[in-house]
């Protein structure tokens, strides 16, 4: 059993920062990529950052430049700082990892909420 736990969400004003994490335990061989997504109320979820087992990553548009996805492998932990808050910005965050167990499966967190009020 693999179990991602998120931490970090929270209430800010709009122009301030958060860092989410996101910690995996359990059996697992690897991780491999790793990713963000959000949902907010009445919307899909989305993507937000993903980084992948080579360190590329990719960034929604409406987050560029204001967030940054990182990963300590050590810890098997993972990482998205968020500047520059916006009240757009406000919804459910959730952490993906794709881990190898005798094959690559994806798993989710709970979920963070994070509002920004303006």
């Amino acid at each position: 059993q693999v179990q991602l736990m998120e931490s970090g969400g929270g209430l800010v004003q709009a122009g301030e920062s958060l860092r989410l994490s996101c910690a995996a335990s359990g059996s697992f061989s690897s991780i491999n990529a790793v990713g963000w997504y959000r949902q907010a109320p009445g919307k899909q979820r989305e993507l937000v950052a993903r980084m992948r087992s080579d360190g590329s990553t990719n960034y929604a548009d409406s987050v560029k430049g204001r967030f940054t996805i990182s990963r300590e492998n050590a810890k098997n932990t993972v990482y998205l700082q968020m500047n520059g808050l916006k009240p757009e910005d406000t919804a459910v965050y959730y952490c993906y990892a794709e881990v190898y167990i005798r094959g690559y499966y994806g798993y989710w967190g709970q979920g963070t909420q994070v509002t920004v009020s303006s």
